[in-house]
Parts: structure tokens; sequence; C-alpha cells
């Protein structure tokens, strides 16, 4: 259900592997969570009809009007409208202002889910996660994702690298939204957005959240989505429904992220809510299958948060049947709808890149396995030089080639090749015999570009989605705290 318009859209034989250095453990625990998803995902894609995930380029008509967050940043020239999205059974959306901003803009989100519902997290593998991040996880601990009542979002403080009074923070806030929606702290998840190494005042936002629950409405979604924006220039959402033995079921989602967008779990905030009926376990499992193919699939550049957060809900008023097995056929539809919501949200993730002019498609294939490829596909995406010949509309191939070899995953350099949209750079190891300079520059002109790299050495492909790297992005950080 993308909503932006189509902007344009190759293997030899296998040679020996060189020889590589032994996998480190954090390594050899990748591997090993590979082979165990992979079977999931088959058992998932086989519960019922093949469906195909959403073309990203695939054009949708203009919806709400899109409005910049910060004051002074303009609009990402890649920004999409945010969708209409209706309520969602069993969740009620409220925003207000607890002023942990300058200047006046909402910076706090309440979802209220007055009969409890499902719930399902992904965090950041960060080795310096938030408070927020701490309590949720811990309360997942407790309650394993059943009967949850609420979610506290605040923006302009990440409460992170902040010790035990940020921890103290965290449980006062889950501590007086409990009270203000009369259930219990363990029933209250967290998230927070904005500046590290600062305590978040937790008196304001208690002050606020009286404010905040008489703004509680199920079709709050598009205030919601402003609310958690830091430096994003545009809200971010997405919608869709899907079938469950014969019940229609909606899923909507809304994201914040701009820049610290890089492949470790989410990168981001995300929070999506579905009325259908599903157990927690399977919730967690859908989740954690396709954060890789969409959140974990993104850069902007290269570094990882320390609040990252998905959080998927299930509030089980659509009145089907709830699923309780991860390979239910039931679930096909509906498995395929997330993904797509999921894959909406991530690329808008990278088309609100901070200063960024091109939205990037790599696409890595002959590599000796999908995690290989992935590998050698976000090599390609972080690199600042290929980042900033993209932005100067240079196809330098070079650099390309560069960063798939920097890494120490195998490649055949004598059939490696290069292509640029339709048109190939280069081909077995060499300049392509068709290469067209004026071509190739009348390509990279587009807002919307595509990169395939083939390594020659195997099967497996991966896809990677980045932007380039223009004098916005440093003009955005180097004014970040302002």
């Amino acid at each position: 259900m993308s909503k932006t318009p189509a902007k344009g859209r190759a293997k030899p034989a296998p040679k020996a592997p060189s020889r590589r250095k032994a996998a480190n453990p954090a390594e050899l625990a990748v591997q090993t969570f590979e082979r165990v998803i992979d079977p999931l995902k088959s058992v998932l894609k086989g519960a019922g009809p093949n469906r195909a995930v959403r073309d990203p380029f695939e054009p949708t008509p203009p919806a709400v009007p899109v409005v910049a967050g910060k004051p002074g940043l303009k609009v990402s020239p890649l920004a999409v409208d945010f969708p209409r999205i209706p309520a969602i059974a069993g969740v009620e959306l409220g925003v207000g202002r607890a002023g942990l901003y300058k200047h006046v803009r909402d910076d706090l989100l309440v979802m209220h889910f007055p009969e409890g519902a499902a719930c399902a997290g992904v965090f950041t593998r960060h080795h310096v996660g938030s408070a927020p991040v701490d309590w949720c996880k811990r309360q997942f601990e407790q309650n394993g994702g059943e009967g949850v009542k609420a979610l506290v979002i605040n923006a302009g403080c990440a409460n992170a690298f902040t010790g035990k009074p940020g921890a103290d923070a965290a449980r006062r806030t889950a501590g007086a939204a409990a009270k203000r929606l009369g259930c219990r702290q363990r029933d209250v998840m967290l998230a927070s957005t904005g500046v590290i190494g600062v305590v978040l005042d937790d008196h304001k936002i208690a002050a606020a959240l009286p404010r905040v629950e008489e703004d509680l409405k199920a079709d709050n979604w598009s205030a919601a989505a402003r609310a958690i924006m830091t430096t994003d220039t545009f809200p971010k959402g997405a919608y869709a429904t899907a079938r469950i033995e014969g019940k229609t079921v909606r899923i909507a989602g809304i994201a914040k992220g701009s820049g610290m967008i890089a492949p470790d779990m989410a990168t981001m905030l995300a929070f999506v809510v579905t009325d259908a009926a599903i157990a927690p376990s399977v919730l967690r499992a859908i989740l954690q299958l396709h954060i890789r193919t969409t959140f974990n699939a993104v850069t902007v550049d290269g570094d990882t948060s320390t609040n990252d957060t998905c959080l998927l809900f299930a509030t089980g008023k659509a009145g089907n049947p709830r699923i309780g097995r991860v390979g239910d056929r039931r679930l096909a539809d509906f498995n395929a709808k997330l993904e797509r919501v999921l894959l909406d949200l991530a690329h808008q993730l990278v088309r609100d890149g901070e200063g960024a002019s091109k939205f990037v498609k790599v696409h890595v294939t002959g590599a000796q396995s999908p995690l290989s490829a992935r590998r050698i596909a976000r090599s390609i995406a972080d690199s600042p030089l290929v980042k900033t010949a993209i932005a100067g509309e240079d196809a330098n191939w070079g650099r390309i080639v560069m960063a798939a070899g920097k890494t120490e995953e195998v490649i055949d350099r004598d059939h490696l090749s290069v292509k640029f949209g339709p048109l190939w750079a280069a081909r077995d190891g060499a300049v392509s015999s068709t290469y067209d300079e004026a071509k190739m520059s009348a390509y990279m002109k587009k807002p919307e570009l595509e990169i395939t790299v083939d390594v020659g050495v195997g099967r497996g492909s991966a896809t990677v989605w980045t932007c380039d790297l223009t004098k916005g992005y440093i003009e955005i950080n180097g004014d970040y705290r302002s």
C-alpha cells in the first residue's frame, strides 16, 4: 500500500569459497537465529495461498497533507501523505503537551486498551538500552504480553543512559498512567524518543495526563503520529485490512524515525494495532519474522538507537476465532498484510532520512546465503562514499565494488556485476560493454533508484533500502539539541 509513483525498477557458476576467519560468538548467534527463523517463514508462507508483498513503488491517491515537525525543517522531497486510518476497535489514542520541547508542540501520546490487549515487542540490541526499553522487557517477563491496558510514549527525551534515576522516572510514569486509567503498573508499556543522557521529567508527564485522557478517541491516528516526531519531517502511518475465517480485521500502525537508523531490530519507534484476536505467542513469532525483512532491512546512517522499540497489539474485537498457533492456515492473509504495513512504515523512515533526496533499493544476488547477501547489501547501503556519490547523482560503481568487497563475505571478483536500474555498469569483473555514461547520468537524476549487485558465488539474495547522504544530514545533526 505504498503511496508513491513508480520510478524505475541478474548467476554465474559458483566459485570455490575463499578462506575466512572463524565466526565470533555474535555471528554464530545470528547464524543460529537464521536457521531457526527460516523454517518458520516457510511454515507461515505455506499456511495459505501465496500472497505478494506490496510493491513499494505502487502509486496510491494522496490523502492527508504532510506537516513538518521540528521548526525550520523542510519536509522531505520523498515524503508521502498520511493515510486515512479508521478507528480500530479496542484502542483509543490521546495526545497532549508535557513541555519536553522548547517550542510549542504535542510531545505525549497515550494508547488506551480499555479491556486489555495481547501484545508482542521487539527491542534494540544496543548495549545501552533505555529505561523504557528495560521496563517493557520486564513487563513481558511478568505477564507474557497478556492484558496490556496502555502505552505511554513521549518525544523530546530518550531517558537513555540515565541509570537508576531514569529507571525510577519510567516506573513513576507507568504508575501515573495506571492510576489515571485504573489498571496495574505492569499493564502499562512505555517508549521514549529524543535526547540521550537526560533523565525524563516524569512530573511533566503526570501533569499532562489528564488533558491527554480527555483527548482519547479511536480516530486519533494522525495526531498520534505527529506527537511522537522528533527530526521527522512528516508523520508516518500505514493501514491494511485482512480476512481471518470470514471476518475482516484491521491493521494500523504509526512510526517515527529519521536519523540514527540502522538494521539491528526495529531502528526506531513503531506501534501497530490490530483488532484481530491473536495470542501473544503468535504475535511474537510473526513480528520477529517480519522485522528481519522490514525494519531490519532499512538504514539511513548506520547508527542504531538506544530506544528502538516495535510493539504489536491485538485487541481481539474483530470477532474472529482467536488464533493460538503460528502455523494456523487462517493466519495467512493477516500475516501477509502485517508484513505490508511494517514494510510501508520502514520505507517511510528511509524516505524521511535526515537530509535525504534519494530513496535507494540495494539488491544483492549470487551470495553464499541470504545472511551473507544482507551483510553485503548493508555494507553498500551504509557506505558514506556510496551515499555521497548517489547524492551527487554519480553512478560510481567503483565505490559499490569497494563496499561489497570490504566485508568478510565471499565474493568472486571475476564474476561480480553491478547494475543501476536497467543499466549495467559492470559485468563479470569489468566495465560493461554496454555502458553508456549519458544514459547512466540521466537515470541517476531520478529520486528513486535501484542498485543490483551479483557477487557470483551462490544463490543467496537480500534487499536493503537506504537513502543518500547530503549536507542536510550534517546541518540537522549539528543543530540537534538546540
